[in-house]
């Protein structure tokens, strides 16, 4: 028999061999009596004794069943936008997502079209928002802050801009931000607001969007608009949300953001002014 490839018992290489068998050999017993022993502690440790009262139950008990089935956000992903859902608050918004500072959140992620993923990356790690097919995620901010993240799945011609701007409060303003968004939409206090909400209920706006307090607007195929003046930005992140830009976002939309499902209106200088006008005051 040929033994020239044999490992001389007596080399470097065949005690180390032998050496690293007896350590395993070690770590895998004292892992089996850790284990074991343990097992053995819970067994005496918790077992029921004579005289106790039984374990209390919670089949049944409301309270409890809703704090392990509520969850504090529900994000929805369309086409190019989010739509942010507070089911303890009954609060709803459209991309800016306020939580508050120091707290882990559970995040429900759905989609209403298309693949999209979430992603803020000071906070959370990617998740994919699959329609019919919820997801979950945790979301955490420890200091006060704006926090920048987008869509990184490509969902469309505005993939790229389908940002997400997460807003950190402190609990108590976070409190103050959600009692805010709770109320109704202002009421017009201008002649020019009040022309401007009558455009909003006649022309084609309320059939897509929401405006708690407004008469049969309360549809959110497109974001909810009942604060939109209190928001940072227009269009998921495009343009920041001032007066001018809010303008010409209802001129020329498909300008600003070709591929989104707003479509021109073509509407007058002096309509725009009123419509935008109306938006913007709803704070």
């Amino acid at each position: 028999m040929n033994t020239s490839n044999a490992l001389d018992p007596q080399s470097p290489l065949a005690r180390a061999i032998y050496d690293l068998g007896i350590v395993s050999s070690i770590v895998f017993a004292l892992i089996f009596v850790i284990v074991t022993g343990a097992i053995t502690f819970s067994i005496f440790r918790f077992r029921s004794r004579a005289g106790e009262p039984d374990p209390g139950q919670i089949q049944g008990n409301r309270k409890v069943v809703i704090a392990w089935t509520i969850v504090p956000l529900v994000i929805t992903g369309h086409q190019f936008w989010w739509e942010v859902e507070y089911p303890g608050s009954k609060v709803i918004t459209a991309n800016e997502i306020h939580i508050p500072t120091g707290k882990r959140l559970s995040v429900r992620l759905e989609s209403k079209d298309v693949l999209h993923e979430f992603w803020v990356p000071q906070l959370t790690r990617k998740e994919s928002n699959v329609p019919g097919q919820p997801n979950h995620i945790w979301i955490q901010a420890d200091r006060p802050g704006n926090y920048i993240g987008q869509c990184s799945e490509f969902c469309g011609t505005q993939h790229a801009w389908m940002r997400i701007l997460v807003v950190a409060d402190e609990p108590a303003q976070f409190e103050q931000w959600q009692q805010a968004q709770l109320r109704p939409g202002q009421s017009p206090t201008t002649n020019a607001a009040l022309k401007g909400q009558e455009l909003f209920r006649t022309m084609s706006c309320i059939n897509c969007h929401a405006i708690n307090g407004v008469a049969g607007a309360n549809l959110r195929v497109a974001p909810d608009l009942t604060h939109v003046g209190s928001r940072k930005q227009l269009a998921s992140g495009m343009i920041d949300n001032t007066p001018a830009n809010m303008r010409l976002w209802l001129k020329s939309p498909q300008h600003i953001k070709p591929g989104a499902l707003m479509p021109d209106f073509t509407l007058t200088d002096e309509q725009l002014d009123q419509l935008a006008g109306y938006l913007s005051s709803l704070q």
